[in-house]
């Protein structure tokens, strides 16, 4: 079993930063693919980034070159800075938790474990 809880999430202007952190309990914490995923009002929850255990990294084209994803695993913490930060940012932002590794990272029904999400609202 895997507990994550999501934390940094506020409110800021655009072309502002955030840095959400989610840190872990359990077991072999360095062995699971990590990810962001936020969800809009009225919309789905969609995929933001992903880590591996081996630190490869993927991101939505939404975000890239602006969001960066990084995991300190002797901390069991996975980190998101966002910096020049959007309106259409604004969302629950979730940490999610897959054993290994699936390349449909991208899927919410790839992970197994979930934390309970952060809001971040970004005004213009």
């Amino acid at each position: 079993q895997v507990q994550l809880v999501e934390s940094g999430g506020g409110l800021v202007q655009a072309g502002g930063s955030l840095r959400l952190s989610c840190a872990a309990s359990g077991r072999s914490f360095s062995s699971y693919t990590l990810a962001w995923f936020r969800q809009a009002p009225g919309k789905e929850r969609e995929f933001v980034t992903i880590i591996r255990w081996g630190g490869a990294k993927y991101y939505a084209d939404s975000v890239k070159g602006r969001f960066t994803i990084s995991r300190d695993n002797a901390k069991m913490t996975v980190y998101l800075q966002m910096n020049s930060l959007k309106p259409e940012d604004t969302a629950v932002y979730y940490c999610a938790a897959m054993f290994g590794y699936s390349s449909s990272y991208y899927y919410t029904g790839s992970y197994d474990y979930w934390g309970q999400g952060t809001q971040v609202t970004v005004s213009s």
